[in-house]
C-alpha cells in the first residue's frame, strides 16, 4: 500500500494489460506487475488504486485485477520484514475490510522471497 503523495522512487512502464502507465514503487510491486502481465487468467489490472474514505488516511491498493471469469482480485505488496509492524498490519486489515465491503473476497498479500 502506498500513501497518497509518496515521494519515493517510482518506475514507469507500459504494459498491455494495464490501460494506464504502470507506476511501481519497489521490487516486489514491479515483479508482481510483470507476473500479472504474463498470467493467462488475468484480463486486465490496475495499479495503485485509491481507497476512498479509508479511516487510516489516503492510501492505495497495489493491484486490482480482473480475471477471465469476471471476478476481481486485489493484491497488496509488502516486504516480509514489515509484516509484523503494527502500522503495516493496521493498513493491510483496513485494505482487506475495504474490499470485502465491496464484495471482493479474493484479497491477498504478495511478499518478497524468504531468505
Amino acid at each position: 500500500m502506498i500513501k497518497k503523495g509518496f515521494k519515493g522512487r517510482c518506475q514507469k512502464r507500459q504494459m498491455k494489460k494495464c490501460k494506464e502507465v504502470v507506476r511501481t514503487y519497489g521490487a516486489i510491486q514491479l515483479a508482481y506487475a510483470e507476473r500479472l502481465e504474463q498470467e493467462d487468467s488475468i484480463i486486465e489490472f490496475q495499479c495503485n488504486v485509491m481507497l476512498s474514505g479509508l479511516e487510516a488516511g489516503e492510501y492505495s491498493s497495489d493491484f486490482v485485477c480482473e480475471k477471465q471469469n469476471g471476478d476481481l482480485m486485489v493484491r497488496e505488496c509488502v516486504e516480509r520484514r514489515f509484516l509484523k509492524k503494527p502500522m503495516t498490519v493496521k493498513l493491510l486489515d483496513a485494505s482487506r475490510e475495504y474490499w470485502t465491503r465491496r464484495g471482493i473476497t479474493d484479497w491477498g498479500i504478495v511478499t518478497d522471497e524468504e531468505k
